[in-house]
């Protein structure tokens, strides 16, 4: 968050040379700059561009706060936005949505699927600060969340490349495995269909690490990594969430053993 574009541009420089790929979460450069100097990918999706900070110092991070407020006043579908979309596209930079992690910042949410299989103390803190975060009737975070998935829906609609992620934070509240199933759930909410959340969790993930030759998809002579669902998520993305087995480079796991095998200890310290 605090690199220097000279920093960022000898690390790409140098990744690049050696045909690896570089994403970031960013605040002292904007993802304008980032773009020139050839960055690969820009983690959680438009909530932490610095891009709309007005009178923004080169090389330094305004802090979460301005950034917060120039993305509150921004117009999602002004020229700023759009010019910086496009620009993005042109340079064929890929936006990571992480909007899981967002979600747990905003009141009136449902608690997050998974919570079960965490460990007694951070389910425990993790709810205590969701029941906090319901009760902040003063907060704005729905109309930047909102804000942020029409921004993501654009980017998408204008040709850009978008990852479905999650992160480790969110308070507490994203849980492994868990959270990737409703990422795809959550960019459907925002506007994508079915298919195109599904394409974004699986084949742009593929594509974008440059194993779409492999995995990503169900073709012959891919590796058998597959997900055996009971439903059809095509039409409804709920059904994401009734996995029956998983294929892992030919082998079958019971998730239902396996989520059991880790119920109350994710996090475990």
């Amino acid at each position: 968050m605090h690199i220097t574009r000279a920093e960022l541009g000898a690390a790409i420089d140098e990744a690049h040379e050696r045909r690896l790929k570089v994403t970031g979460h960013l605040c002292s450069v904007t993802y304008r700059e980032a773009a020139a100097l050839g960055i690969d990918n820009l983690e959680h999706g438009f909530f932490v561009s610095t891009d709309f900070v007005a009178n923004k110092k080169p090389d330094e991070c305004p802090g979460q706060e301005a950034g917060r407020s120039a993305f509150a006043a921004v117009d999602p579908n002004g020229e700023a936005v759009r010019s910086l979309i496009a620009e993005l596209v042109r340079r064929q930079v890929a936006i990571t949505s992480t909007l899981t992690v967002f979600e747990t910042f905003v009141p009136g949410r449902p608690l997050p699927p998974g919570l079960d299989v965490l460990e007694a103390q951070l389910r425990a803190q993790f709810e205590t600060r969701h029941a906090a975060t319901a009760a902040n009737t003063a907060s704005t975070q729905g109309s930047l969340y909102a804000k942020a998935r029409s921004m993501e829906l654009a980017f998408v609609r204008a040709g850009g490349l978008l990852l479905a992620g999650t992160d480790p934070t969110g308070g507490g509240g994203v849980i492994p495995g868990y959270s990737n199933q409703h990422e795809l759930e959550l960019l459907v909410e925002g506007g994508f269909t079915p298919l195109e959340a599904i394409h974004i969790g699986t084949l742009n993930g593929a594509t974008f690490l440059g194993r779409a030759n492999r995995a990503g998809s169900i073709a012959v002579g891919k590796d058998a990594d597959l997900v055996v669902i009971a439903g059809n998520p095509a039409t409804n993305i709920a059904d994401v969430r009734n996995v029956q087995i998983v294929f892992k480079q030919g082998i079958g796991y019971d998730p239902a053993k396996l989520i059991e095998s880790v119920r109350g200890k994710v996090g475990l310290f």
